[in-house]
């Protein structure tokens, strides 16, 4: 008998930069992994609370490292992003409840996948770290829902649903179970393979992954990913750089 298809749990909150290098290099693999891909949106200051952990950007030293480790990142993996030239503002005083709630109440309305839920939460990534616009505000978030397709009445409609106690709740949940499988960060990723799952942390884990669902990264079969200007689209080339 056949194994049971491999999924992959992406937990992941907007004010992570990591956390979209991470679901771009995820979604690039997915369909050369033939594994399905669940998107979790949480709230990473929840998790950071549960668990007890501080945010790397409250270091100094971390924070520095940060700005030229994802410059670098950027870079290899050619994902357009920019440190915000306000980055505590952004990060911790402004945050992403909101923008994390409506991406939640999306999910929850959304019929047949992730599609709508993929494209909002990429164009809510680029506007904090690729164009240094605000997603705290109702109308920021909604431009940002535009953007990825949505119509302004669905947008509208699901900016109601986001204040509702339902979608509070389902956030909650999503956040408690990021902790329940031990996270203290994102982007957290949860291979289930065969009835078992495996917990990975960060968006420099994927040659395990690969171990961990009996699957090969490109870079080990000398054959890489391109990346076209929708980012989703993947086609397979050779004798480039990766990415």
């Amino acid at each position: 008998m056949a194994n049971s298809r491999k999924v992959i749990e992406f937990f992941y909150d907007v004010v992570s930069p990591y956390s979209w290098l991470g679901f771009e290099v995820l979604c690039r693999y997915r369909n050369v992994w033939n594994v399905d891909v669940k998107l979790r949106p949480a709230f990473l200051a929840g998790v950071m609370q549960g668990s007890g952990n501080k945010p790397p950007g409250l270091t100094p030293n971390k924070f520095l490292y940060m700005a030229k480790d994802l410059h670098r990142l950027s870079q290899y993996f050619q994902v357009p992003l920019n440190v915000p030239s306000n980055p505590f503002e952004a990060m911790f005083e402004k945050g992403t409840l909101s923008a994390m709630r409506f991406v939640t109440a999306l999910q929850e309305s959304e019929v047949g996948g992730d599609k709508q839920v993929e494209q909002v939460s990429r164009e809510l990534w680029t506007r904090i770290w690729s164009l240094d616009k605000d997603i705290s505000q109702p109308g920021s978030v909604s431009e940002a829902a535009v953007k990825a397709g949505l119509s302004a009445s669905d947008v509208e409609e699901l900016l109601k649903l986001s204040t509702s106690k339902q979608i509070k709740d389902k956030l909650k949940s999503a956040t408690q179970e990021a902790l329940d499988h031990g996270g203290f960060g994102f982007p957290l990723l949860v291979c289930h393979v065969n009835g078992k799952a495996e917990v990975f942390f960060g968006s420099d884990r994927f040659e395990l992954i690969a171990h961990c669902i009996g699957k090969s990264t490109l870079t080990l079969l000398g054959v890489n990913l391109y990346r076209n200007a929708h980012f989703g689209c993947t086609r397979i080339v050779t004798n480039d750089p990766l990415y």
